[in-house]
């Protein structure tokens, strides 16, 4: 699928996979604050939908509940450059700010693989990059601007009591009009690919700790990473003895497009044109697919990874691709990463449902001894009473939930699940 991405059209009644259909039909646009406050407010449920790219019903509603987006809402970015600062529409997308902040001479620390995704749905789900000291893409932020059930706005700030719980929110607190995020000083990266790299003697930690930011790629069809992509700042050294180098332009997906993927061959460029795997105009991934993601503590990556390989003639035929990322501690209560460092193993299933279903139940078996947390976003199957047992800080975003939210209006069934089973 080259040329330019095939999501649905701002207000589809189905996400970007096209797996899900809300149940409340095609989303409200509001095209001001005073709209949006006023649909809140005059509404039994709410739920908000991002950018579409989640997997599963975390963005819907139940049938006679409010669907909105933020789409039609001003893209407001408002850069402080002496700050370092930046304060972001919560419709706006990582495309879209990386390069307003690009135009100032900053940048952010790190961005997911791909950019297509909104700012406030990849904060409310903890969504990541790669990089053994990068952590997820909210703890960037310092400050949560929200509409909350009588369509008032409150502001929570970094170092407010209950903010950890306030970033990673899963939507459950109110709709979410701007955050605010720390910025870093604009830098250049270069974007290197190795292939067929032994899972045998892998030594992981080595690997990993390679470059700012390591994704390892594999297809589960033998005990290999078939690419490993190593992303660093512009001068520093690239030393991979492990694998060779590739030398031409790859896609992590097998049959895809290298021109969807950001430069390789080490040229350097902007970070926002090398952090993310794939380029904005172009559709990311397949396109055609479903996701599940699991983050468990990295202490564990090299008996997770033999775990998996054990299973691989029944992940193999239902697979496109496997990649394996690391990610940093972090203290938001509800990200997969709190309290731990992470490896991340994320799956991207061919788009059938009935047969990728019973391989994630048999995936989660695997993992189950090193008690993974799943994304938010993606495809699980999980039990809410396990999901819940591995969040130490669940209960307390769970008082958090009932101070902002006492009715239940932004709860549907997804986080109803998450919070009381």
């Amino acid at each position: 699928m080259s040329g330019t991405t095939s999501e649905p059209p701002v207000g589809s009644a189905t996400n970007w996979a096209g797996n899900i259909t809300f149940s409340a039909g095609k989303p409200h646009l509001p095209a001001s604050l005073d709209e949006l406050r006023g649909l809140v407010a005059g509404s039994r449920q709410v739920r908000v939908l991002g950018s579409g790219h989640s997997f599963n019903r975390i963005a819907d509603t139940d049938p006679d509940g409010t669907l909105l987006s933020l789409a039609a809402l001003p893209p407001s970015v408002d850069i402080d450059t002496r700050a370092r600062t930046v304060r972001v529409a919560g419709g706006v997308r990582y495309a879209e700010l990386a390069r307003r902040i690009h135009a100032h001479g900053l940048a952010l620390p790190n961005m997911a693989s791909l950019p297509h995704i909104s700012v406030a749905g990849s904060v409310a789900t903890g969504t990541h990059g790669s990089g053994d000291a990068n952590q997820p893409l909210s703890t960037a932020v310092s400050a949560v601007e929200l509409i909350t059930a009588d369509g008032t706005s409150r502001t929570l700030r970094r170092g407010d009591d209950g903010f950890d719980g306030a970033v990673v929110a899963l939507g459950a607190l109110g709709v979410v009009t701007a955050l605010t995020l720390d910025l870093v000083p604009g830098f250049e990266a270069s974007q290197h690919v190795f292939t067929e790299l032994p899972l045998a003697g892998l030594d992981f930690a080595a690997v990993t700790s390679a470059a700012y930011s390591v994704s390892l790629f594999t297809d589960w069809r033998g005990p290999r990473f078939t690419q490993v992509w190593l992303k660093q700042r512009a001068g520093r050294p690239v030393d991979f003895p492990w694998a060779p180098p590739a030398t031409a332009p790859h896609h992590p997906v097998p049959g895809m497009p290298a021109a969807n993927c950001t430069e390789q061959l080490g040229v350097p460029g902007p970070w926002h044109e090398r952090l993310p795997h794939f380029r904005p105009e172009f559709t990311p991934s397949s396109g055609a697919e479903l996701q599940s993601e699991y983050l468990l503590p990295r202490e564990h990556a090299l008996d997770a990874l033999h775990a998996l390989d054990a299973l691989r003639a029944t992940i193999a035929p239902v697979l496109q691709v496997c990649e394996v990322r690391t990610v940093a501690a972090d203290s938001q209560w509800l990200s997969p990463a709190y309290d731990r460092d992470t490896v991340a193993f994320h799956f991207t299933w061919v788009p059938d449902a009935a047969a990728v279903l019973p391989v994630v139940s048999r995936v989660e078996e695997r993992l189950a001894p090193f008690a993974p947390r799943p994304h938010w976003g993606k495809v699980f199957t999980t039990a809410p009473a396990e999901l819940r047992s591995r969040y130490p800080r669940l209960g307390a975003f769970a008082a958090l939930a009932d101070s902002l939210d006492p009715s239940g209006k932004f709860r549907n069934s997804f986080v109803r699940g998450v919070l009381t089973g």
